[in-house]
């Protein structure tokens, strides 16, 4: 317990940080959107391809994790469906739960399994990336085409810029570097490794700055289902199914933290844009990120 609390901790504080700075509103203007878009297009990306153009990946078992991690995502996704008129009322509330309870924090995972299991950590979970981002985006954008509050623009630019997801493209050039045994000649490897070191520490700030108490108040109900079906329902599916397939202590707690971590602050994003109800997002985004700071190292002890 002590060595997952001694991992996780200062992630957790550094989002708490992040969450104090929000509200004195420091160092203001636009500061943290800007931020965070560096973060997400440049030092996180950078990040992504140092870890796996370097990565010893053929100790990462692909195919189980693939079926692990997918599995667990697809169920949930069609239970999701087939519940989504208990789950919340409205179709715009429901593409607020179904972000809620399928997206996850890739900083707050990421630094979670490098902070754990150091580089062998962090080449699973970019492999994990690679599987979920884009799995997890598609899902996205079908739920709103499947309850009909996006139109055929929205499609369009949804889809497009999924092609151009940087994660994306970052877990390609990554892996084919690796595969094709390249790696990162010259100054390549330094100079991706320094760009990338901000990444983990701004974009967990950036995390809490994002977090929105007052509307902590408009969830009701959805709001604490939606958090006990991905605090809950989805880590316990995704440890089942790899003890069932034999994960090693490495890939297994790597699934947990991308699957018991609180959803991605971009869902608010995506809801505001396609129709989705915003208010609910944030609500979710909030207590989950509270939350996880608790369940989080709980599935991690379990598991061990």
């Amino acid at each position: 317990m002590l060595a997952i609390q001694n991992a996780l901790g200062p992630l957790f504080a550094l989002i708490l940080f992040g969450a104090v700075l929000g509200r004195l509103n420091y160092p203001g203007g636009d500061f943290w959107p800007r931020a965070e878009r560096l973060v997400y297009y440049v030092f996180f990306p950078a990040l992504l391809v140092h870890t796996l153009a370097t990565a010893d990946v053929a100790d990462v078992p692909i195919a189980r994790l693939a079926l692990v991690c997918l599995g667990t995502i697809l169920a949930v996704a069609i239970g999701l469906w087939c519940l989504r008129r208990y789950l919340a009322r409205g179709d715009a509330a429901f593409t607020s739960v179904f972000q809620g309870a399928l997206r996850f924090n890739t900083y707050v995972a990421v630094a979670g399994a490098g902070a754990l299991h150091g580089q062998a950590g962090m080449a699973s979970a970019a492999v994990v990336i690679a599987l979920l981002v884009p799995t997890v985006n598609l899902l996205s954008v079908a739920c709103f085409i499947g309850v009909g509050t996006l139109g055929r623009r929205s499609l369009a630019r949804s889809l497009l810029e999924l092609v151009r997801n940087p994660l994306i493209l970052a877990c390609v050039v990554g892996i084919a570097l690796n595969a094709l045994h390249i790696g990162l000649p010259g100054w390549s490897g330094p100079l991706l490794e320094l760009v990338g070191r901000p990444a983990l520490p701004i974009g967990l700030i950036a995390v809490g700055v994002a977090l929105r108490p007052r509307y902590l108040v408009h969830g009701g109900r959805t709001l604490w289902l939606t958090s006990a079906v991905k605090l809950g329902l989805v880590p316990a599916l995704a440890m089942t199914l790899a003890w069932a397939m034999g994960l090693d202590t490495v890939s297994r707690d790597v699934v947990l933290l991308f699957t018991g971590v609180s959803t991605a602050t971009s869902a608010y994003i995506l809801a505001r844009q396609l129709g989705g109800d915003g208010e609910l997002m944030a609500a979710v985004i909030t207590l989950q990120t509270a939350l996880a700071m608790l369940t989080l190292p709980l599935w991690l002890l379990l598991a061990g």
